[in-house]
């Protein structure tokens, strides 16, 4: 990928580019992540031809730019592609992160695509003369009609400008969190209450650590419910397939975990176990965290999030006369713990021990790499479900591409398979010439 290397990231794997880099093909895709792979397979499907360029090696997030215990948060039934399971995983397995990294490259094999590791994207630029894109990487360049960032959205990580760098307590964001033992003596901050905070807070607490965990808004489903994951129940409840964030969001943190076998995220029970819930962390002064005056609203929304779901599910039960054993108790919520009661207004880091500050707070992108006008005045690709306003740029593997289940493994899958329709639609009107009377129409064909 061409997202800057976390200090932790290997050295890159030595490429045999000079013999796999063609000169010029039809699809140039940037990136051999989940979201490249799916491409590539779309692509070949369809006879496309195109090279994957991928600085690392493949799925090299899953490999070094996450901690050590991760797993998906999805079953393996679930978080893979079609064609292929994930080799030894039961279908309601949580699957390792390294096992994630090797199904993808499993994948690759599998099916024979053409994924060139080892080598940089350094710039795209259109050509003035002629057709297509000039793409410039550390071992050539090749000429392409088609380019297809499938960087995905975790590239840059971003810790917000509160506590300076030089600040009383070291500093890292949950991209350069590995496990408990890289950390000095002493409590942490955990700040951002997603996927990744949640985990590493649990974490933490659970290695004997003195844990603070600042709490913003979320989703938060049930893990499980009357024997089906959540991932089932968004499926049938066409949540999945929602196409817009809800007014006001760019993205939904969604607090879900698939640690310890997948279990649902209760933040009283966090709280139960000895970590301190925070509002939203706000600023900073003189060693002193402060802190928003919102946590019991936004665990209250939390709840209503959790209890909605489940009460959508009963009723699609009973609508459709499922056989699925009720679980009133799901439905019963515990009593808010001291800490959301009466909650902090602010936290004196040396007075609570914090020597440490996790930064769980997401990522933003850089395309610098791609000169196109395809971007919106802030950096984001301006796109319709990928298809970029820049015609032949494409973008995959972004949160609500094209539904909430965009940046998930099935859903780049999916998303894919519309680039690369698109794709071979174009393909066909460039394919198209008129007939020798010159007076009939030609109808578009897609190629098998």
């Amino acid at each position: 990928m061409t997202a800057p290397s976390s200090p932790t990231a290997p050295d890159r794997p030595a490429a045999d580019a000079d013999e796999r880099l063609p000169e010029r093909t039809e699809v140039v895709v940037v990136g051999g992540g989940q979201a490249g792979v799916a491409m590539s397979e779309h692509l070949a499907s369809r006879g496309i031809a195109h090279v994957v360029l991928e600085r690392d090696r493949i799925a090299e997030a899953w490999r070094t730019r996450r901690w050590d215990s991760l797993v998906a948060n999805g079953p393996a039934w679930h978080d893979r592609f079609p064609g292929m399971p994930i080799p030894g995983a039961g279908p309601d397995d949580f699957v390792a992160k390294d096992d994630v990294a090797a199904y993808f490259t499993a994948y690759v094999e599998e099916f024979g695509l053409p994924v060139v590791t080892g080598v940089e994207v350094l710039r795209v630029t259109r050509n003035a003369e002629g057709p297509g894109f000039t793409v410039a990487t550390s071992a050539g360049t090749v000429e392409a009609r088609y380019v297809v960032a499938a960087t995905g959205p975790f590239q840059v990580p971003v810790i917000p400008a509160l506590i300076p760098a030089d600040g009383p307590v070291a500093q890292l964001h949950s991209h350069d969190y590995r496990n408990p033992g890289q950390l000095a003596p002493g409590g942490i901050l955990v700040v951002g209450a997603g996927s990744s905070g949640v985990q590493i807070a649990a974490e933490l607490r659970a290695a004997g650590r003195e844990v603070a965990l600042s709490v913003g808004p979320h989703d938060r489903p049930p893990r499980r419910y009357r024997d089906r994951d959540f991932v089932w129940w968004l499926g049938v409840l066409n949540k999945w397939d929602a196409a817009t964030p809800p007014v006001g969001a760019s993205h939904v943190t969604i607090a879900v975990s698939g640690a310890d076998g997948g279990r649902t995220v209760d933040f009283r029970e966090l709280a139960d176990a000895g970590i301190t819930l925070l509002g939203r962390t706000t600023g900073y002064r003189d060693g002193v965290v402060t802190v928003a005056d919102d946590l019991r609203r936004t665990i209250a929304r939390g709840d209503e999030n959790y209890l909605s779901l489940l009460r959508e599910a009963d009723a699609y039960v009973e609508r459709n006369g499922l056989d699925l054993p009720e679980e009133p108790e799901a439905h019963l919520i515990g009593a808010d713990p001291a800490c959301v009661a009466e909650p902090l207004s602010e936290l004196d880091l040396a007075a609570a021990g914090i020597t440490t500050v996790i930064w769980a707070t997401g990522y933003t992108v850089d395309y610098s790499w791609l000169e196109a006008d395809a971007f919106t005045p802030d950096g984001r690709p301006d796109h319709l479900r990928g298809v970029s306003r820049e015609p032949g740029v494409y973008f995959l593997g972004l949160p609500w591409q094209s539904r909430r289940g965009s940046s998930f493994i099935w859903g780049v899958w999916h998303d894919a398979k519309h680039i690369a329709e698109h794709i071979a639609t174009q393909r066909s009107y460039l394919d198209y010439r008129p007939s020798t009377a010159g007076l009939t129409t030609a109808g578009l064909e897609t190629r098998a």
